[in-house]
C-alpha cells in the first residue's frame, strides 16, 4: 500500500510539474486596470477560476492610480489590454491608432435625487442644481440631455446648473444633500440607492426612449489591431474568458463570496446593490449590432461634438473585433 501511494503521490508531482510547465508556455496577457475598478471583479474571478489558462492565455493585472496610467501604459507596450468606451476607441483609430474592441460592459448610470425629494421627472429639476460625473462629455450626461430634448422639449444644460467632479465627490455631496440630483457612475449610484436615494430616470430608460439599443455596450476591452491580428487566439481567448467569468458571477454565490473583498461596500445592503448592478450589465453574447452602435454614435457626436469624437464622424470600420456567438 506505501509503494502505491508513493507511486500515486510521485504521478500527481509529474502531472503537477508538467501543468506549470505548460501556463508558463502560455501567453501572457497583460491588463492595465484602475486599482479600485469593477473590472477587476471579473479579473479575478477569471484569474482565481483558471478560466484565462482554460482558454489559452495566462492573465497578468496591472493596477494603475487613473484611467490616464492605464491608456500610457497601453499606448507605451507596458500593457496588452485596458478598459475603455468604445467612443474613445473610436477617435483613437480615427487619429491613427490601431486599436480595436471587444464587448466588455452595458452597465451604465442614471439620474438620483434624495429620497424625500419632491423631483419626479427631470422637469422638476429647472432651476436645479446637478452634480455630474465625469465632465461635461460624460456620455450619461449626453444622453439624459437628449433624452430631456426629445421628450420634455427642455435643455438640460441651459435649464439646470451643474457641478462638475470627480465620482466620490459627486457621491458624497449627493448624499450630504449639497445637489438636487446626481449623476453618477453605475457603481456609485447602487451605493447612493443602498443610502436612501432615489432614481429618478437610469440612462437605460432614456436611451430605449431615444429608440437606441440599451444593449449595446459601452465599455469594452481594448487591444492594438496588430496584436489581435498576431495573436488571434488569445483576443478570443479574453473573449471567451470574461464570458464564462460573467456566467459564473450570474449564478455562483461563491463567486461572489471569493471577490467581496475588492468590493467597495460598507453594508450588506450596498454588496448586494453593486452585485445587482454588475449582473444588470452584462451584455448579450456575440458581436456588437454595429447598426445600433452607429446610432448611439450619431448621438452622442450631435452633443459632444468633435470634442468627444475627434476625427471620427462614425464608427470607423473595423472598431470591434469579431466575436464568437
Amino acid at each position: 500500500m506505501r509503494q502505491i501511494a508513493r507511486a500515486a503521490t510521485l504521478v500527481l508531482a509529474l502531472l503537477g510539474v508538467a501543468w506549470l510547465a505548460h501556463a508558463a508556455d502560455l501567453p501572457v496577457l497583460r491588463v492595465a486596470v484602475l486599482e479600485n475598478g469593477t473590472v477587476n471583479w471579473e479579473l479575478e474571478t477569471i484569474r482565481r477560476n483558471g478560466l484565462d489558462r482554460a482558454n489559452g492565455f495566462r492573465l497578468e493585472v496591472q493596477g494603475m492610480a487613473d484611467n490616464g496610467g492605464t491608456r500610457v501604459a497601453f499606448a507605451g507596450d507596458a500593457a496588452d489590454v485596458v478598459v475603455a468606451d468604445w467612443i474613445w476607441v473610436a477617435r483613437q483609430r480615427a487619429a491613427g491608432k490601431d486599436y480595436v474592441a471587444i464587448p466588455y460592459s452595458t452597465a451604465v448610470g442614471g439620474l438620483v435625487v434624495p429620497a424625500g425629494s419632491p423631483v419626479r421627472d427631470l422637469t422638476d429639476l429647472r432651476g436645479g442644481k446637478i452634480g455630474i460625473a465625469g465632465g461635461p462629455l460624460d456620455k450619461s450626461w449626453l444622453i439624459l440631455r437628449a433624452y430631456a430634448r426629445r421628450v420634455h422639449g427642455m435643455d438640460l444644460r441651459a435649464e439646470t446648473e451643474q457641478v462638475f467632479g470627480a465620482p466620490p465627490l459627486i457621491y458624497k455631496t449627493a448624499l450630504r444633500g449639497e445637489t438636487d440630483g446626481a449623476i453618477n457612475f453605475w457603481h456609485f449610484l447602487a451605493r447612493m440607492e443602498a443610502a436612501g436615494m432615489r432614481e429618478v430616470i437610469s440612462v437605460r430608460e432614456a436611451a430605449t426612449a431615444l429608440g437606441l439599443d440599451p444593449d449595446t455596450p459601452l465599455l469594452v476591452y481594448v487591444l492594438k489591431g496588430a496584436d489581435a491580428e498576431a495573436r488571434p487566439e488569445v483576443a478570443r481567448g479574453l473573449y471567451r474568458a470574461s464570458r464564462a467569468a460573467k456566467e459564473l458571477l450570474r449564478r455562483d454565490d461563491a463567486a461572489w463570496q471569493a471577490i467581496r473583498p475588492l468590493m467597495p461596500a460598507e453594508s450588506e445592503a450596498e454588496a448586494a446593490a453593486l452585485r445587482a448592478g454588475f449582473l444588470a450589465g452584462i451584455p448579450p453574447a456575440g458581436p456588437v449590432d454595429r447598426d445600433a452602435a452607429a446610432r448611439l454614435f450619431a448621438l452622442l457626436a450631435d452633443l459632444g461634438g468633435a470634442d468627444l469624437t475627434g476625427q471620427a464622424q462614425t464608427p470607423p470600420g473595423g472598431l470591434f473585433l469579431p466575436v464568437p456567438d
